[in-house]
């Protein structure tokens, strides 16, 4: 059975907003949790400002958006259940290594430090951002084109516009490029502890569709945990693309995270 007010802490990706969450919120919290989606540090509080200031998020790596989010974790009453999108779960992923929350989901995460595969769909999706390196200490703003390969590229094309106009923001590029170089960096900030064996469970789900993070990348994240032996599983969707937890079909994704949630007693 869930337990009635169970924190939970949504955590966005590059280039949407934390309002992106809000129908997860109000799903989840008629499930009986008490859920959150604060912003990156410096994120301003609604779309609109953010995109008016892009420089306060500009040059915000890894560690510092991990810290910011270790830190609001740490006010809550007891350990959260910590629920990311792209960026958002390899931090969530970072979290919970470190042993912080009470159990993670990772929605098509970011790569981590050890990953492999680096497919040319993938490649293209985070050009606008590494195709100049002058970009790594600036913010980046995607197009509307950018964001129909990246992100939209399951939808119709009406639909993926919709999303654009509604939540796209500035987001900072030094992520990517220390994701990008995390293999050649022997203390990266992309590196997560998978060999955890204390950690809480751990749900990693793919976008079959997903050019940002390829299902292929997802499934090379799933075989780093092989090593530990706390619960880690893969959940793909088929034929869903970057933008699964915005979508149409956003609540077939929350609804199976909300019943992973129930099987693992939490």
């Amino acid at each position: 059975m869930t337990r009635s007010g169970t924190p939970v802490v949504f955590i966005h990706g590059l280039w949407l907003h934390a309002r992106s969450w809000q129908p997860w919120i109000e799903r989840f919290a008629a499930a009986g949790y008490d859920p959150i989606a604060p912003g990156w540090p410096g994120e301003p509080a609604t779309v609109d400002e953010a995109r008016a200031q892009p420089d306060l998020v500009a040059n915000l790596g890894i560690d510092d958006v991990t810290d910011h989010y270790a830190g609001i974790i740490g006010e809550l009453p007891t350990p959260p259940v910590i629920i990311g999108h792209s960026f958002g779960g390899l931090i969530t992923e970072k979290l919970l290594g470190q042993g912080i929350g009470a159990a993670g989901v990772a929605i098509d995460p970011a790569q981590i430090k050890g990953v492999l595969p680096i497919p040319l769909a993938q490649l293209r999706s985070g050009l606008p951002a590494l195709g100049n390196p002058a970009n790594r200490h600036r913010s980046v703003t995607l197009t509307e084109k950018e964001f129909r390969y990246g992100f939209g590229n399951a939808l119709t094309e009406a639909e993926s516009a919709e999303l654009f106009r509604a939540w796209t923001i500035p987001s900072p590029a030094r992520p990517l490029f220390q994701a990008a170089a995390a293999n050649f960096v022997l203390h990266s900030q992309a590196a997560v502890d998978t060999g955890n064996q204390t950690r809480g469970p751990l749900l990693l789900i793919s976008g079959t569709a997903d050019h940002t993070v390829p299902d292929v990348v997802t499934h090379s994240t799933f075989k780093r945990y092989r090593d530990s032996t706390a619960v880690t599983q893969l959940q793909k969707f088929e034929g869903r693309g970057h933008s699964l937890t915005i979508d149409h079909g956003w609540r077939d994704v929350a609804d199976a995270v909300l019943d992973w949630l129930r099987g693992c007693g939490i």
